[in-house]
């Protein structure tokens, strides 16, 4: 693999370089467009999918983790460790955790490999510097790195191609909460461009010692000509937190709310930056050849209170555990467009090592392992328009590798797999497409799956091994829906069937190390009905509807018992009002309760919630005010049952407030 993904540079150094000497650098050429990754879906793609972009996209950013964002899109739950909106924060696609969830900038991978997660809190304020998400539900379309197995989230960075513009910005609010940031943006002057951004997002939290402190910067360069184009972007994180990741017995939530299962000594420390270089060429008006080089580095350690964890009385003792990484990958896609006929082929690959330190205050150094995992993918996906009809196929075959060194030997995990999808939409007339899709993706199982929650591999009496999950898991995902849009209504309604073959699932518990336990199941669906709508009432008024159904169980030794985490009924409800500089907005989510445990006996009950933004922009001026769970409603959204039988929980703010004053330059 490591060889193949050599040759790959090394002929993306030697074509690039050759497109360099036939680069038209005059002025009065037309500049093409900057860089844009073949992986987003269209009106007529047969997949599932939202974009989230535009001034409705940015009067909502307050410096919030990206999960609550992504919650206002149906199928998605969040919840945050420190009870607000700052610091460590998840979400949940259909019931899916985001461990399952491909997530990409620019295509670029963002899940750490190892444990396949993507960790928004270390690049803060992230959304500042993001032009337009798109969500997809379900398998969706081929996507870079991890296996989109619950959905996707493509997140694109700004256009170097708008107006010179800067701006400087202050948040304050609840619990101490402050944000700082300023953004430039220069514009396409000699063919160059360049966008930059820095923020500080600090907060106490809602819990008690439970608070963030984070900076992050992003830089963004671009070289536009006629028939090529240049973006390097550069993305750094620092954030310290308060750790609140335990939840808390409802007996002592009921003395005090603030409650936080965590000791005081319990923090981390994580720095992570990632830099990319994108090249677009095209060589002629139906083709383009999109490739990117990129490296990620993350540093960090958080501290861990093992008595506390067990409930057993505290000492001094506190274990340290540590992470330094290393991710270089490409990838590079051709596109052909001809006619009524369009091709997508395209590599990548990419390799990985990240090294683990345990140790413990009293006793020093316990441990030093490391992980290897490296994969190499092609795909090639391809449409055809026989008007109506838009037939659609798409194929990725995926081969992944796990190596291990360390204390206890394991002999190295390999995964190969071979997803296709296919699909086709019809157009009905201008305004609306029906289409179905029908996908089929294989995962493999993350380290901490395979290790059982231990983060160092741990040996049974005769020295192998201690493996707890090695098989991969396998969707087949069946989506149908409908869009329409024209002046005044913007809809798209679809359900979608996901049959799953040993689906790796939470457990509700948690390991030694404090990470979640998954459990393989023998048979298990998830099935529902998901609808986003904006209906334009008048000049001034729209409505604005996000609403899902799910329907989903797991077949396990004889039983039959819901999914945990998985809310059957998802309603967010928007009530909009514009006029001139002035925008208003009345916003109420009601959540239905989930289970929280495979015995299906423990619950988070059902709440509902209304939240209001009121934002007026005057000249260069934008005031907002964004107030949340204005009804105090007493709700949580996240919880599981612990080793000893108590129901735990993570316990959202009360009612509070962000403020937020901008000036544009």
């Amino acid at each position: 693999m490591k060889k193949t993904i050599i040759t790959v540079l090394s002929l993306y150094t030697f074509v690039t370089g050759v497109l360099a000497q036939h680069t038209t650098t005059g002025d009065s050429v037309p500049l093409l467009k900057e860089v844009q990754v073949g992986y987003q879906a269209k009106k007529t793609t047969p997949v599932t999918f939202q974009n989230v972009t535009g001034p409705a996209f940015k009067a909502k950013l307050t410096g919030q983790e990206p999960s609550f964002l992504l919650a206002e899109t149906p199928g998605i739950t969040a919840y945050s460790d420190a009870g607000n909106t700052q610091g460590y924060s998840y979400y949940r696609i259909r019931g899916i955790d985001q461990t399952r969830i491909n997530t990409t900038l620019d295509g670029m991978p963002l899940n750490e490999p190892e444990d396949q997660g993507a960790y928004f809190s270390n690049y803060p304020d992230i959304l500042n510097s993001v032009s337009k998400i798109q969500i997809q539900r379900g398998s969706g379309t081929t996507k870079n790195g991890v296996a989109s197995y619950g959905g996707s989230i493509e997140l694109f960075t700004p256009s170097l191609y708008d107006t010179a513009y800067a701006a400087l910005g202050i948040n304050y609010g609840s619990f101490n909460s402050l944000r700082l940031f300023g953004v430039y943006n220069s514009g396409i002057k000699n063919h160059k461009a360049f966008y930059a951004r820095a923020s500080q997002v600090q907060s106490n939290g809602y819990k008690y010692h439970a608070g963030n402190n984070s900076q992050s910067v992003f830089v963004s360069t671009g070289m536009f000509y006629n028939k090529t184009s240049w973006k390097l972007n550069v993305l750094a994180g620092h954030q310290k937190n308060e750790l609140a990741w335990l939840g808390v017995a409802d007996t002592l939530i009921a003395k005090d709310r603030k409650t936080n299962a965590n000791t005081p000594g319990e923090k981390d420390a994580f720095t992570q930056a990632l830099v990319q270089l994108q090249n677009k060429w095209t060589p002629s008006n139906n083709t383009s050849i999109h490739s990117s080089i990129y490296y990620t580095h993350l540093n960090g350690n958080y501290n861990f209170d093992f008595n506390n964890f067990l409930d057993q009385p505290i000492t001094a003792e506190m274990y340290n555990y540590a992470f330094k990484s290393h991710l270089t990958g490409f990838f590079s896609n051709a596109i052909v467009t001809k006619n009524n006929f369009s091709v997508t082929a395209g590599l990548h690959g990419q390799l990985y090592h990240r090294r683990h330190n345990g140790s413990e205050k009293a006793l020093g150094h316990l441990y030093t392992n490391t992980g290897y995992k490296n994969e190499v993918s092609y795909f090639a996906k391809a449409s055809y328009n026989l008007q109506p009809l838009t037939l659609f196929a798409d194929v990725q075959y995926r081969s992944t590798s796990f190596r291990y060194t360390g204390g206890t030997p394991l002999n190295k995990r390999s995964w190969q797999f071979l997803n296709p999808k296919t699909g086709v939409a019809l157009q009905l007339n201008n305004n609306s497409v029906l289409y179905y899709g029908l996908g089929y993706t294989g995962r493999e199982p993350t380290r901490n799956d395979m290790f059982g929650g231990n983060d160092d591999l741990l040996a049974d009496s005769t020295g192998q091994p201690v493996i707890a999950i090695t098989d991969a898991e396998y969707v087949l995902n069946h989506e149908m829906g409908w869009r329409f849009q024209n002046n005044r209504i913007q809809a798209s309604i679809n359900v979608y069937y996901m049959n799953f073959k040993n689906e790796i699932v939470l457990n509700g518990k948690f390991g030694p190390n404090g990470l979640a336990l998954t459990n393989n199941v023998q048979k298990s669906f998830r099935s529902g009905l998901e609808i986003a709508a904006t209906y334009t009432l008048t000049k001034f008024f729209a409505l604005q509807n996000n609403t899902s159904f799910n329907y989903s169980r797991i077949k396990e030794q004889g039983q039959i018992f819901s999914p945990i985490l998985t809310p059957p009924v998802i309603i967010n409800q928007d009530v909009i009002y514009q006029k001139k500089g002035v925008t208003a907005l009345l916003q109420a989510r009601y959540q239905k309760g989930a289970f929280i445990n495979f015995a299906n006996t423990a619950v988070v009950k059902s709440y509902v919630i209304l939240n209001a933004r009121l934002q007026y922009q005057v000249n260069k001026i934008t005031m907002v005010l964004f107030l949340q769970n204005i009804t105090n409603t007493k709700y949580f959204n996240n919880g599981y049952t612990d080793f000893n039988g108590t129901n735990k929980y993570f316990v959202q703010a009360p009612v509070n407030y962000t403020a937020l004053l901008q000036y544009n330059f």
